[in-house]
């Protein structure tokens, strides 16, 4: 957490919640906890950070991002 009055700490951390779940949460009916767990983490190892652009990376995916850098 940031020093008060410093409204931009976890807008990161916030606009990755708000696409969870606009993008998986709102738009599934989960039967068990467990179910929305494994959910979530296919959705992030398997779209969120391998496939989907991102417009803080130039429309990039994070993987791809990543394999830039080290080149």
């Amino acid at each position: 957490m940031s020093g008060k009055g410093n409204c931009y700490d976890n807008a990161m951390v916030e606009t990755f919640f708000k696409t969870l779940k606009s993008e998986l949460v709102w738009r599934t009916m989960f039967e068990t906890r467990q179910d929305a767990e494994q959910a979530i983490g296919r959705y992030i190892d398997g779209f969120y950070n391998p496939v989907r652009r991102h417009s803080a990376l130039d429309f990039t995916s994070p993987a791809q991002f990543e394999r830039m850098a080290i080149n």
